[in-house]
């Protein structure tokens, strides 16, 4: 089975702006991109997992998400750094759209979109990895069963939201390759 590195977007790979909706606003975090070539390298697959309840509060459309992210792929690939997916929930319980508003499975800290990228590309979650800046991804790695991994970078942490620890603690993404890459030659 494959293994991989699943990373939330805003806070780890791109700057944390609290509601990004713009491509304008996109940028990639300082060595994000050296560090999702190392995972490449290391045979995991990069997979993104990200809350985007700006769609459920009617500030972006699913397309418009898309778009972004077409671009957050093609600027990481021109640094030679590749995301093999992402998978976004793009619901809220509190939806401005009634569509989006529901308690869903693929919200983080729930792990839908876990399982869904697991069953899609035959990953063993217990050999792979979960990489956040929120207590909500940390969550959704121990749920998923996943060494997980805090970066100091975006939200550090510092959101609260549940009380939950990380396996490991890293300054940013590239350090948080690093730990991983310890961790697999053990």
């Amino acid at each position: 089975m494959t293994k991989a590195v699943f990373l939330d977007r805003d806070g780890v790979i791109n700057r944390e702006v609290d509601v990004l909706r713009s491509v304008k606003q996109l940028r990639i975090l300082p060595k994000a991109a050296e560090a999702i070539r190392k995972i490449n390298r290391i045979g995991f697959l990069a997979i993104v997992i990200t809350n985007q309840p700006v769609v459920a509060r009617g500030w972006l459309t699913e397309k418009e998400v898309d778009r972004i992210h077409a671009v957050l792929i093609k600027r990481l690939g021109a640094k030679g750094a590749k995301l093999d997916a992402i998978y976004y929930c793009p619901h809220h319980p509190n939806a401005n759209l009634k569509k989006y508003r529901m308690k869903c499975s693929c919200r983080k800290p729930n792990i839908g979109l876990i399982k869904k990228a697991a069953k899609n590309f035959g990953i063993n979650l217990k050999k792979s990895f979960m990489v956040g800046d929120s207590t909500r991804d940390i969550l959704a790695g121990k749920r998923a069963g996943m060494k997980t991994i805090l970066v100091k970078t975006g939200y550090a942490g510092k959101d609260r939201k549940y009380d939950v620890k990380p396996d490991f603690t890293a300054t940013d993404l590239n350090k948080a390759v690093g730990i991983i890459k310890k961790h697999v030659k053990q």
